[in-house]
């Protein structure tokens, strides 16, 4: 018979391993998964990663469920051009999205003849492969691969559709504290180009930085307990692969 002193025992152990996993969650790293084909070829359905939550110091968005225990950022350091960046949308204050930084404070970005201008300069991108096809939620589109260099020292992969779209914007001017994100599928993605459902987004509803694919799955093949098709299925070259 399990004496009542070994229960108490067992429910304390729980609870510390709780408060451990909410600690390390919140201020050291947290797992996401990829629902969607935005950041495509990028980020793959399918891909789970690894978001550090100290890199840009931390929010109220950086604890489960939003507590309102802080009232702005703390600890908090400049993100790059560039990063891969998981945050709460704007709309909501509640869905994670995740992106590519494009714009940084006070920047003018512009679509022009679908070419990308960042302060009047254009982000050179040279075509990676011929047409590929690549996932719109469940349609396969024909789409461009271009190598984008989107500062001195960053450079990116992304898609444009074959038949480039999206070819002109207006003037996006990224206000003070906001930051402007792109998809990497960028005829496919909902990011800050919509301003009424992403916009701009606030420094205080930045979540973290995305560093590695830990495991990938195609769960149009099969899912995880399928163990059969799991020769097919399971994407081993983009296990532990950085992401950049």
């Amino acid at each position: 018979m399990i004496s009542k002193h070994t229960i108490l025992d067992n429910i304390k152990t729980l609870i510390y391993a709780l408060i451990i996993a909410i600690i390390i969650r919140s201020l050291l790293i947290q797992p996401f998964y990829i629902p969607s084909s935005s950041m495509e070829p990028t980020l793959l359905v399918g891909d789970r990663l690894f978001v550090t939550k100290f890199t840009y110091g931390y929010s109220k968005h950086s604890f489960p469920f939003s507590p309102p225990i802080l009232n702005s950022r703390i600890i908090f350091k400049e993100p790059k051009r560039g990063d891969v960046v998981v945050f709460k949308t704007p709309a909501d204050n509640r869905t994670d999205y995740i992106k590519r930084l494009i714009g940084l404070p006070g920047d003018e970005i512009q679509f022009i003849n679908s070419n990308l201008y960042i302060n009047n300069n254009e982000i050179l991108k040279s075509r990676h492969s011929n047409k590929t096809k690549i996932y719109c939620g469940n349609t396969i589109i024909e789409s461009y691969i271009f190598e984008e260099k989107i500062s001195n020292d960053k450079t990116h992969t992304s898609a444009y559709m074959k038949d480039f779209p999206y070819q002109n914007s207006d003037i996006f001017i990224v206000p003070e504290d906001h930051y402007f994100f792109l998809g990497d599928n960028r005829d496919c993605s909902k990011d800050s180009r919509f301003l009424s459902s992403v916009g701009y987004v606030h420094k205080d509803n930045l979540v973290g930085k995305a560093q590695f694919v830990f495991f990938s799955s195609d769960k149009s093949i099969g899912n995880f307990f399928a163990f059969w098709k799991w020769h097919k299925s399971l994407r081993f070259n983009r296990f532990f692969k950085k992401i950049i």
